[in-house]
């Protein structure tokens, strides 16, 4: 069933709510929270297609809050939707004028009473999530930095307004990179001297991923740049040679350790709605996610570890093309003036030659 309301209130969606579930036969007992989705109208589309697979796993109800800020007057359209293949509830919200300015209070009433409330922002999200009014309203507040393109600016600046219950999809995607690795090292328990993180460029599950294991492993991780999908590898430099996960093709790893054969293990990269899932089922705060933000943070802004070798090997190859190059314009230089000489020779001996003819003809 679906309900369209055009210049409406709160409390008129809240009624068209009832009415819907009565008519669909389906009681709010059934839904276990509120899922506040704030996306714009070039996303909301696919992040409520998302949100309703996540609900049949976890019936709720999905508020999707679209806001279009500008100088003429304050409205609500909203669209209600129960049956119809949603699981739960979803309620359309588009919020116009200076109404947009104040979402948290239009949610508000709207939110399920006495269970838990997630906001999602599938467009990457506020720096400090908690601080945000709407925020401010979910006990898991889930951003994605890939949606972004100054990832790292926004997660120094989530480290440092982090707060419990906040998370975000580029972590969310290294569960099962996270559990396959910790599980290498309890089967083949040894000290690890070094490791690497082999990704496409600008993946910021890599970096937190590469973040994650420098703090565990207290080992340098080095970030390499692959042809992707997403991450492709991670190798940890073991006594006896290395415990590799290999991902050429973002479906199937291969699972390599020292002494026995490799494995293949499914590892495909996961869609918005199996990592909303992954965030609905829980909801206590991931001090993890918080340690490896701060990891991340100092990994940032620590110098280049081959800096000064990177100059040293550059400075003989900049002496080297100088070189060269010099080489080739003296070498420039002495071919023209052999020109020059040869030509003036010419030139002399040719006047020669006139000047003889002319004496013959003056004796003559």
């Amino acid at each position: 069933m679906i309900i369209e309301l055009s210049d409406t209130t709160s409390s008129e969606i809240a009624s068209a709510l009832v009415k819907a579930r009565r008519h669909a036969g389906s009681p709010a007992m059934g839904m276990v929270g509120t899922v506040v989705v704030v996306a714009d109208e070039a996303s909301h589309h696919d992040a409520l297609k998302a949100a309703n697979s996540a609900g049949r796993e976890h019936p709720s109800r999905a508020l999707v809050v679209i806001t279009r800020p500008g100088r003429g007057k304050g409205s609500l359209d909203a669209e209600v939707r129960i049956g119809e293949g949603v699981p739960g509830e979803a309620v359309l919200l588009r919020l116009h004028g200076e109404l947009a300015k104040h979402a948290a209070s239009v949610v508000t009433p709207l939110l399920l009473p006495d269970s838990p409330v997630v906001v999602w922002w599938p467009v990457g999200g506020p720096k400090v999530p908690a601080t945000d009014p709407l925020g401010a309203l979910g006990k898991r507040r889930v951003t994605d930095a890939a949606a972004t393109r100054r990832a790292a600016v926004d997660f120094e600046s989530r480290a440092e307004g982090y707060a419990p219950g906040d998370t975000d999809f580029a972590w969310s995607r290294l569960t099962p990179w996270r559990a396959l690795l910790a599980a290498a090292l309890d089967q083949y328990p040894t000290k690890v001297s070094g490791a690497s993180v082999a990704s496409a460029k600008g993946n910021t599950s890599a970096d937190l991923l590469a973040a994650w294991l420098e703090c565990r492993l207290k080992v340098p991780v080095e970030l390499k740049t692959s042809r992707g999908p997403g991450i492709t590898a991670v190798r940890l430099a073991v006594p006896d040679g290395e415990i590799a996960l290999t991902r050429p093709d973002g479906k199937v790893a291969t699972f390599s350790i020292p002494g026995q054969p490799d494995r293949p293990v499914a590892l495909h990269r996961r869609a918005p709605a199996e990592l909303l899932s992954e965030e609905l089922r829980r909801l206590d705060p991931d001090d993890v996610y918080a340690e490896t933000l701060r990891c991340l943070v100092d990994r940032q802004h620590q110098p280049a570890p081959s800096g000064k070798g990177a100059k040293a090997a550059a400075a003989p190859r900049r002496t080297a093309n100088a070189s060269r190059a010099e080489a080739k314009k003296t070498h420039t230089k002495a071919s023209t003036a052999r020109s020059a000489a040869k030509t003036s020779a010419v030139r002399k001996a040719g006047a020669k030659a006139v000047a003889k003819k002319s004496s013959k003809k003056a004796g003559a």
